[in-house]
């Protein structure tokens, strides 16, 4: 196979006779013009970030303590609601499935600024850790995507298995900031 590049210098799979390149995939997997390519630790690194804010959220709204605060900084250092649209399909929307606004996103998380009055707020379940198996990720100079399964604890100690793909930007800061969202329950098998 050969060599994948950057663009400008892109090859795409190996010969002609590469499936890749027959469905016009393209990869970009270093760069050779000094562009800083996103790599597996920055996924951790934002995905980290995102369970430990859901957490933090929880914790707050168990104790007493101002969660939409943190639900609000959550939702403005996480997502790229202000550098242009975000696509956002929560796990348990049904009347308002779609949320492209900030506003929106928050009462997902909180639901306490009635911007869909279905929200009960997702992030104060009591949440006690979220981890992420990431089933897929592809990687780019200006954002990557993830795939996978995540894994939320009740107080009780039970896990709740919910699948996700997350789109990430690259901000001016560097940092990743998420710009599709989608997450839904495993379908059921019907065992």
């Amino acid at each position: 196979m050969g060599r994948l590049r950057a663009a400008g210098t892109t090859k795409i799979g190996g010969g002609d006779d590469d499936p890749a390149k027959k469905k016009g995939y393209r990869w970009r997997l270093e760069h050779e013009d000094g562009i800083k390519m996103v790599t597996q630790s920055d996924i951790d690194k934002a995905q980290q970030a995102w369970g430990e804010g859901i957490v933090a959220i929880a914790a707050a709204h168990t104790s007493g303590e101002d969660y939409v605060k943190l639900a609000r900084n959550h939702v403005a250092t996480l997502y790229a609601y202000d550098l242009g649209d975000v696509l956002f399909k929560p796990t348990l929307a049904a009347l308002v499935q779609f949320r492209p606004t900030f506003d929106e996103a928050l009462s997902y998380f909180v639901g306490a600024n009635g911007a869909c009055p279905e929200d009960n707020g997702f992030a104060i379940n009591g949440w006690t850790n979220v981890r992420f198996e990431n089933a897929g990720v592809i990687l780019n100079h200006d954002g990557a995507i993830a795939m996978g399964n995540y894994f939320f604890t009740t107080p009780e100690g039970e896990e709740v298995k919910v699948e996700y793909t997350f789109g990430y930007v690259v901000d001016g800061n560097g940092e990743l900031r998420i710009q599709v969202h989608h997450s839904s329950l495993p379908a059921e098998t019907g065992a």
